[in-house]
């Protein structure tokens, strides 16, 4: 069986919203690893709470990458 074609991104990828802000992603992951809050982030890697809200929120609705389509 044959798949529909190449798989494609349904939302875009966490790491690279994070890396468009100019934040670490490693270090961000770690620190969703962690248990640290929106504002311990925010303040240690320099970016608004608002932003590491979003992206929290991101993960945990999409993981790091949504990809679907042929295997």
């Amino acid at each position: 069986m044959y798949g529909f074609g190449p798989p494609w991104g349904t939302q875009p990828s966490l790491k690279a919203m994070v890396e468009d802000i100019g934040v670490d992603f490693d270090i961000f992951f770690d620190g969703l690893k962690n248990g640290k809050t929106d504002d311990e982030l925010a303040s240690q890697l320099g970016a608004s709470t608002e932003a590491i809200r979003t992206f929290r929120e991101h993960f945990v609705k999409y993981g790091i990458d949504s990809v679907m389509g042929q295997d």
